[in-house]
């Protein structure tokens, strides 16, 4: 689901998976429904919590969590109550899980470049500043001063999980986008927790962590593919962060920083394709297990430990975490005060307001410099949609309130606050986005989903009869290791369907990434003016690292074609003309890195393997015919 555009240096991510690495190296965007899943979880968190303190067994809840946990090994203990074991020990694990989110994106995700990056770091620091500012105006000052980081972070589970109810239908590049925006968030909140709300520091611990740092950042330039002495060396320097007086938070972080996440190569996933082709002929467990390892080697340990952490994080921490932190008593005149407090109001202004205001001030500022633009598909109204959504800091927010102040007075009415902006940040989210819809247009926040060009026989690459009733286009890049011709994709696919088959191709060179992909596409064209396409397509790809100048007039002449007027036409504007109308026709149909599917004229998401592929066929096959007319 990462959408890439084309002409970036993400577009390289997408270009490299093949139908098995995507399958096996699901990045942090796969997650995303699991992410607003677990908000419904949340909630009900948080219910449980208000309930039970509010209760007459409100005694029990408060004893809970200052319940002492030890654990002890020989002379060595660990002992902390247990509220201090979610606070300090699963939120360390939460934002480990962030900081590998942070990694893979920084490496070969949306923030991987400057031109994409620009934008969200702008409306990111707007989304922090304007809410402390608002914060400090309004709080009194005092201890209630210190509480300025509360406004900061932003709930990402949280607030995907509204973004699904109360955007737009289809919210794929605006999610991206906020998405970004919160990868800032998280930064800087957890240097704030680190920097401003810690205690005395020990520095002996303090440099133990740091080398452990370093040895971590090692392991990979020594080979190292298995998880468990990333995650080994990740939980020492918890301890030794936590013995420091650092927040440990600042341990996860920095160890999920610090697991490097990179795209399936194209040996690797070969290699692993060979071991299980072994383990099919022969399964035996010794096979099988060198299968297993072939299979997570393909993978970054990055992305690997996301897939295991992610379902955790959001299902089991979340939730423990608010049931742990939500829980206010709001009786005898608690819930009076902190209305009219300027604590409370100073926090709920500070996150909706101030989210509202400096998300969307940032990103106009930077669109309207020239610094950068909005994704497809995002205008102004999504933008101000989603800085209100920003608004839930929740997580984040309640754990500094805890951090900021021993006040239990200050901290109930900084922590209703807390609670009081989510509610107002979905309402005030519904009431933007209708507006939007309805004022701007601004209707869906999505890349375009159908082919902009319809097939046309006469200009367009064709295999098999031009009028057969299923068609398959792919946007390809003669560079990528991993597209239609190298998976074995369309000769499946003809192989199922006969007749009934059409497999349309595209070009779509991604210069930034493959140096050489528009020069093969023009050598393609060239060969299709002497009716030779489908046999220079090929060539191509059997040889995609010999595509050179040269190279390609050697294809030529051992095609037998005429190899002068082949090159006359690689250097004509005509065949240039060509790949570029392919190219744009790709940008104005959504399709923003190779290889891109659409099955009929509808952009196909997910896999791409041949099976997954012909069920898409097959579903089109089966609407068409309930279509038809009858006799």
């Amino acid at each position: 689901m990462i959408l890439r555009k084309n002409k970036s240096g993400d577009s390289q991510s997408q270009s490299r998976r093949s139908e098995l690495g995507a399958q096996l190296s699901t990045p942090v965007r796969t997650f995303m429904a699991t992410e607003a899943g677990s908000a419904g979880l949340l909630l009900v968190a948080v219910a449980v919590a208000l309930v039970w303190a509010n209760s007459p067994w409100s005694e029990a809840y408060t004893s809970l969590w200052h319940t002492d946990l030890s654990l002890s090994l020989g002379n060595a203990e660990l002992s902390m109550d247990l509220g201090h074991w979610v606070n300090d020990g699963l939120m360390a694990l939460f934002f480990f899980v962030i900081g590998l989110e942070v990694r893979y994106e920084v490496s070969v995700g949306e923030l991987n470049s400057r031109s994409r990056v620009m934008i969200p770091a702008l409306a990111g620091i707007g989304g922090m500043a304007v809410p402390i500012l608002l914060y400090l105006l309004i709080a009194p000052g005092g201890d209630a001063a210190t509480g300025w980081g509360i406004v900061i972070g932003t709930d990402t589970a949280f607030m995907l999980g509204a973004l699904a109810i109360v955007g737009p239908r289809f919210v794929t590049q605006l999610r991206v986008f906020l998405l970004a925006i919160t990868v800032i968030d998280d930064i800087v909140a957890v240097t704030v927790i680190g920097v401003v709300y810690s205690g005395s520091i020990s520095v002996p611990q303090l440099i133990i962590a740091l080398v452990l740092g370093v040895v971590l950042s090692a392991l990979t330039r020594f080979g190292v593919w298995q998880a468990a002495p990333y995650v080994l060396i990740v939980l020492v320097m918890w301890l030794a962060t936590l013995q420091a007086g650092l927040h440990a938070s600042i341990a996860g972080m920095l160890g999920g920083l610090l697991i490097p996440a990179t795209s399936p190569s194209r040996e690797g996933v070969e290699q692993a394709a060979r071991l299980f082709r072994a383990f099919r002929q022969s399964p035996l467990a010794d096979v099988g297990k060198t299968a297993r390892k072939g299979l997570q080697k393909a993978v970054s340990v990055n992305e690997r430990l996301q897939t295991f952490l992610h379902p955790w994080s959001s299902y089991v921490i979340v939730p423990v975490f608010a049931l742990a932190n939500a829980g206010v008593d709001l009786r005898d005149g608690v819930l009076t005060n902190a209305l009219t407090s300027r604590v409370t109001w100073a926090v709920v202004v500070g996150l909706v307001i101030g989210k509202l205001l400096g998300i969307w001030g940032g990103s106009w500022l930077g669109t309207r410099t020239g610094l950068g633009k909005l994704p497809t598909g995002v205008g102004h109204g999504h933008v101000l949609g989603g800085g209100v959504l920003s608004g839930i800091g929740f997580t984040v927010s309640l754990l500094i309130v805890g951090l900021a102040f021993e006040d239990p007075v200050i901290r109930a009415e900084a922590t209703v606050g807390v609670l009081l902006a989510a509610v107002f940040s979905v309402a005030v989210g519904w009431l933007v986005f209708h507006l939007a819809a309805v004022l701007r247009g601004e209707t869906d926040a999505d890349l375009p989903r159908y082919l902009d060009r319809p097939v046309d026989p006469e200009t367009d690459h064709i295999l098999g009869p031009p009028d057969a009733p299923l068609t398959l286009v792919e946007y390809g890049d003669f560079e990528c290791p991993f597209c239609a011709r190298a998976t074995g994709v369309t000769a499946e696919l003809r192989q199922r369907f006969g007749d009934r088959f059409r497999y349309v191709f595209r070009h779509l060179p991604l210069p930034d990434v493959h140096p050489h992909a528009e020069l093969a596409a023009r050598a393609a064209v060239s060969a299709d003016y002497q009716g030779r396409f489908w046999e220079m397509h090929n060539l191509l790809y059997e040889h995609q690292d010999e595509l050179e100048y040269e190279d390609t007039a050697g294809y030529a002449a051992d095609l037998g074609l005429d190899v002068e007027r082949f090159l006359r036409d690689l250097n004509d504007e005509r065949t240039a003309a060509r790949v570029r109308a392919d190219a744009a026709s790709a940008e104005a149909s959504g399709a923003r890195g190779a290889p891109t599917f659409f099955v009929g004229n509808r952009r196909h998401t997910g896999p791409y393997d041949a099976a997954t592929l012909a069920l898409k066929l097959e579903a089109l096959e089966e609407a068409s015919g309930s279509q038809a007319p009858t006799k």
